[in-house]
C-alpha cells in the first residue's frame, strides 16, 4: 500500500468520525441527565424547606376606593385558559405619533410573574427583598393605587428573579402559589387570609430549579396544585382548606414549571400536567376523582415551562426549551378507558417549539417562538398546522426576531413582547406574519417575560422590575 493511498484511508476515516460527532452534537441533549447544579439553585433543599413559614401572616391596607370595571382576566392565559380575549371593546392598531398611553407603572422586586385582574383590580406576585417577604399586590387597574397587601416571611436568594406565578381569582377567592411552593387562599374582596399549604414541606416535593413556576388553578371550587413528591396532584377545598383528594406518584415525578390545563375529552373531564417524568391526565370528577387517566413518559425532560395545549380532536401539543424540542400526542377514548399516542417528536430546529411561553392555538392552528436553538427559524414567530407542526405554515422572518416574552390575541390583534419592553402589533393570520405596529414601552427593558393580562382594554405587562398599565382603548 502506496502513501497516498494511506493518505486517502485516513482522510476517509477521519471525515466519518467528524460526521458523527456532528451528528451527536446535534442530536444530543444538554439537560438529559444534569442535576440542575446552577448558580442561584444552591438554595433549594433541606434546608429552605425546613424554615418556618406563616403563610398570609401580613396584611396591610392603603385604600378602599377604586373605579370598578365589568371584566376579568383570572388566571394564567385568561378565562378560558387559551390566552385569547373574548371582550367585544375595540383596541388600537398603531400607537401614534404619541407612542403608548401609560396610565401607571410600578418598581417590583426582580422576577417574571404576570397579573390577574377582577372587575377594577390588578393582583400581582411579588417578592419585597428588603423586607425578605414573599407578598401579593393588590393595585387598582385605572390609577395603579395600591390597595393592599398580604404575604409572609420567606428568605430566597435571587435566582434570575423570585416571583414567576400568576394568582387564580374568583368572585370568592384568590389563590397564589410563592417561590418555595406555598400556597395562600384569601378573601378576594376584604384580601382575608383563609388557609395556606406549604407544599414543599407536606409534600416532600422538590422545589422546581428557578423556583416555582406553576400558576395555581381554581376549579369548581377546588384549589388544584400540582405537588411532586409523595403526591402528584392534589385537590383543596377552596372554602375550608380541606384535601378532597391526592393523586398517587409511585414513580416519584417531579414538579415541573408548567401549570395544570383543564381539558374536557370523550366525555370526561381531566387536568393535563407535564411533571418531570412524564405527561399525565387526571381524573377532574366522579367516582375516580384524583386517579390518573392516561399517561406517556415519552415526554420526559428535566426542565419544562410551557404548558399542555389541548386541541378539541384529542390533539395535545408539548414544548420546552434546553434542546427537549416538541412532542405532539393524540388522545383517543374507547368504553370510557383512554389512550394516547405519540404522533410526532423532533428536536427544536425541526418545527415549532417554545422554551418558556406556551403556544397559542388559533383558527385551527398553532403559533409560537422558536427558542435560540431552533436553527434558522431561531428567535422567530412562527405558525404550523397540528397535524404537521414540523412544517412551517409562516416565519416572521429573520428581520423579525423575539425572545422569550409573551405574546396574545385581543381584538383581532396579536400582541407580542420583546425581552427588552418593545411591544409589537401584529395581524393574526394562517396566511403569512402581518405586523402592524412597534414601540418601545418600558425604557432600559429586560427580561420581559411575565404573561400578559387585558379587561377592558387596559394591558398589564411588566419586565424583570416594572409593571406597567397601558390603555388600548380607542
Amino acid at each position: 500500500m502506496d502513501s497516498k493511498q494511506i493518505i486517502k484511508i485516513v482522510s476517509y476515516s477521519l471525515g466519518i468520525i467528524s460526521f458523527g460527532f456532528l451528528f451527536w452534537w446535534l442530536n444530543y441533549n444538554p439537560t438529559h441527565d444534569f442535576e440542575l447544579n446552577m448558580e442561584g439553585a444552591d438554595n433549594r433543599g433541606s434546608g429552605l424547606e425546613a424554615q418556618e413559614v406563616e403563610i398570609g401572616e401580613y396584611f396591610e391596607q392603603f385604600a378602599t376606593g377604586y373605579t370598578e370595571f365589568s371584566e376579568t382576566w383570572p388566571r394564567f392565559r385568561g378565562e378560558d385558559f387559551d390566552n385569547i380575549s373574548k371582550s367585544p371593546i375595540k383596541l388600537i392598531d398603531n400607537f401614534g405619533n404619541d407612542g403608548p398611553k401609560i396610565l401607571w407603572s410600578k418598581e417590583l422586586g426582580e422576577g417574571h410573574s404576570g397579573a390577574a385582574i377582577y372587575e377594577g383590580l390588578v393582583y400581582i406576585l411579588d417578592y419585597d427583598e428588603e423586607e425578605r417577604a414573599d407578598i401579593l399586590r393588590c393595585y387598582s387597574l385605572l390609577d395603579g393605587k395600591e390597595m393592599w397587601v398580604r404575604g409572609y416571611n420567606l428568605n430566597i436568594k435571587r435566582n434570575h428573579g423570585m416571583s414567576r406565578t400568576i394568582p387564580a381569582i374568583t368572585e370568592d377567592y384568590i389563590l397564589t402559589m410563592g417561590p418555595m411552593c406555598h400556597v395562600m387562599c384569601l378573601d378576594r374582596e376584604t384580601g382575608d387570609f383563609r388557609w395556606g399549604l406549604d407544599v414543599a414541606r407536606e409534600y416532600e416535593s422538590e422545589i422546581p430549579l428557578w423556583y416555582t413556576g406553576q400558576c395555581p388553578l381554581i376549579d369548581d371550587g377546588k384549589a388544584i396544585i400540582a405537588t411532586g413528591g409523595n403526591a402528584l396532584m392534589v385537590a383543596v377545598d377552596m372554602e375550608t382548606g380541606e384535601k378532597l383528594w391526592e393523586t398517587p406518584n409511585p414513580e416519584g415525578w417531579k414538579m415541573s414549571h408548567s401549570s395544570v390545563m383543564p381539558y374536557s375529552f370523550g366525555g370526561r373531564k381531566m387536568y393535563v400536567y407535564s411533571a418531570i417524568g412524564a405527561l399525565v391526565g387526571v381524573a377532574a370528577d366522579g367516582e375516580d376523582a384524583g386517579e390518573i387517566l392516561w399517561q406517556t413518559t415519552i415526554w420526559n425532560h428535566s426542565v419544562v415551562a410551557p404548558s399542555p395545549v389541548c386541541m378539541p380532536d384529542g390533539k395535545i401539543f408539548m414544548t420546552a426549551g434546553y434542546g427537549a424540542g416538541s412532542m405532539m400526542a393524540k388522545l383517543s377514548e374507547n368504553n370510557g378507558e383512554f389512550s394516547i399516542e405519540v404522533l410526532s417528536k423532533y428536536p427544536p430546529r425541526d418545527g415549532l417549539a417554545c422554551e418558556q411561553q406556551t403556544a397559542l392555538y388559533w383558527n385551527g392552528h398553532l403559533f409560537g417562538i422558536v427558542p435560540k436553538d431552533g436553527g434558522p427559524n431561531r428567535n422567530q414567530l412562527v405558525c404550523v398546522h397540528p397535524d404537521n407542526p414540523q412544517e412551517m405554515v409562516w416565519t416572521s422572518g429573520s428581520e423579525n426576531r423575539f425572545g422569550l416574552g409573551p405574546y396574545f390575541i385581543a381584538d383581532g390583534k396579536m400582541f407580542i413582547l420583546n425581552d427588552d419592553g418593545t411591544l409589537f402589533i401584529a395581524r393574526p393570520s394562517t396566511e403569512r406574519y402581518i405586523q402592524i405596529d412597534q414601540v418601545k414601552v418600558i425604557e432600559d427593558g429586560h427580561d420581559a417575560w411575565a404573561p400578559f393580562a387585558i379587561a377592558n382594554g387596559y394591558l398589564i405587562m411588566r419586565d424583570a422590575t416594572t409593571v406597567v398599565c397601558i390603555d388600548l382603548n380607542v
